[in-house]
C-alpha cells in the first residue's frame, strides 16, 4: 500500500461538495458512527479536542517523513488516539519523527501535496479515507472488505450489472 496525503478541503472544492463535518446532523452521526466502529475494531481511537481542524501541518510532516507507514502511524495516533487539541505536541511530533519544522514550508512539500490533491480528483477521489485499487476507487473505511474482495477477484465489480449502474440515469435532481 502506497500512502498519498491529500486535502480534503480542496476534493470537497473541486467536487462542490461540503464536508460531513459542515452539516451538524451529519457530523453528529459521522463523529458517534467512528468511536462505535473503532471500539467495535478494538482500535484506539478518539477524536481531537476541536474538529475539523487544520490538517496541513500534519499532512506536510507525513510527505517529510517520506509517508511511511510508521510515519503515517505515528502521526494517526497524535491525532486520532488522544482526545487532544491536534496541535498540541506538534513540535514534539516533529521532532520523534526527525523531521524540522522549518521543513513543512519547503514548496516541494507544499507542491506534492497539491499534486496528490489534483490526481486524486482526477481519479475520481471525493472523500477520504479512500483506497485506488487497479483504477477503481473505492471511499471509507468502510470499503476495506470490498477493496479486499475486488483485489481477490475483480469480477465484483467488473460485472454486467456494476456496468449498468455506471450508466444508470439520473430520473430527478435537485437544484442547489
Amino acid at each position: 500500500m502506497t500512502y498519498k496525503p491529500v486535502l480534503l478541503a480542496g476534493l470537497l472544492e473541486h467536487w462542490g461538495q461540503k464536508g460531513p463535518a459542515e452539516v451538524p446532523v451529519k457530523r453528529r452521526w459521522t463523529y458517534r458512527w467512528c468511536t462505535w466502529w473503532a471500539r467495535e475494531l478494538g482500535i484506539p481511537f478518539r477524536f481531537p479536542a476541536a474538529h475539523p481542524f487544520n490538517p496541513l501541518p500534519h499532512l506536510r510532516l507525513a510527505f517529510a517523513a517520506g509517508c511511511t507507514a510508521e510515519a503515517v502511524r505515528r502521526i494517526f495516533d497524535a491525532v486520532w488516539t488522544t482526545g487532544a487539541d491536534a496541535t498540541q505536541g506538534f513540535p514534539a511530533l516533529c521532532k520523534e519523527l526527525n523531521i524540522e519544522q522549518a521543513a513543512l514550508s519547503n514548496p516541494q512539500i507544499k507542491d506534492a501535496l497539491r499534486k496528490n490533491t489534483e490526481e486524486a480528483a482526477a481519479r475520481g477521489v471525493f472523500g477520504v479515507p479512500s483506497f485506488v485499487a487497479d483504477g477503481e476507487v473505492f471511499w471509507g473505511a468502510d470499503s476495506v472488505d470490498f477493496v479486499k474482495a475486488f483485489l481477490a477477484d475483480p469480477a465484483v465489480l467488473r460485472n454486467e450489472e456494476m456496468r449498468r449502474l455506471d450508466a444508470l440515469p439520473v430520473a430527478a435532481a435537485r437544484k442547489i
